[in-house]
């Protein structure tokens, strides 16, 4: 494999391992990285990954992959961390920004963090979001999905006394198409204590909460 120096101690260095990015991969250059990591007993997380990659990898005799086509992620599995509940959360405003949704989840799980998915919550019915204000205010952090215009990143944040990750998603049309306006809306966003990663980036914003929650038990353990 030498068209591939995969970096091995990036988790040591910065407590998020390299997750393969598939997109602009060939099969065969993924095979070869599951292979490196099959020998050294490590699992992986891939992202972006198409469906007869997928596919391919697992008939080739990868059977600890483990594929989710929703997000396009797949996991090779050489021993994960066991799950821990979380009362963060993971927001969005539609059903159509799931994939986004699940790969932030995929990811977070990856890591051993379970937290939940509120899905479909715009704003165009603000009763899905009152209807779930206890929960939203328990949660020390939400990762916020939205496309058309990301107003959902601004009510959040003028609701609830967490860290509003937002992720603009590209669903829409129009002028809001491939997330731009969500974008724009989350960069400008009035309400304060909003953050936000790139479009679509659901595996950015799952890093951006581990890391943060990492070093808030850090901080109080040396409390």
């Amino acid at each position: 494999m030498t068209d591939v120096e995969f970096d091995w101690q990036r988790e040591s260095r910065t407590g998020i391992g390299e997750a393969v990015l598939c997109q602009g991969k060939s099969v065969e250059q993924l095979k070869s990285i599951l292979s490196v990591a099959q020998d050294r007993s490590a699992s992986l997380l891939l992202t972006r990954i198409k469906p007869d990659a997928a596919e391919q990898l697992i008939a080739l005799g990868h059977s600890n992959l483990c594929w989710h086509r929703t997000s396009s992620t797949a996991v090779l599995d050489n021993g994960l961390p066991e799950l821990v509940d979380s009362p963060c959360l993971i927001v969005t405003a539609g059903t159509s920004d799931m994939p986004v949704a699940e790969e932030a989840s995929v990811t977070l799980r990856y890591y051993g963090l379970k937290v939940e998915i509120l899905a479909d919550c715009g704003v165009a019915g603000l009763w899905r979001i009152t209807d779930k204000l206890e929960k939203l205010r328990r949660a020390p952090v939400i990762i916020a999905i939205a496309g058309m215009e990301g107003a959902l990143f601004s009510v959040l944040a003028g609701l609830v006394p967490g860290l509003i990750i937002a992720v603009p998603a590209s669903t829409g049309y129009g002028v809001g198409e491939y997330g731009k306006a969500a974008l724009s809306s989350a960069l400008t966003t009035c309400a304060p204590g909003v953050v936000t990663v790139n479009i679509d980036n659901g595996f950015g914003a799952a890093c951006a909460m581990l890391k943060l929650l990492r070093h808030s038990h850090y901080a109080h353990n040396q409390q």
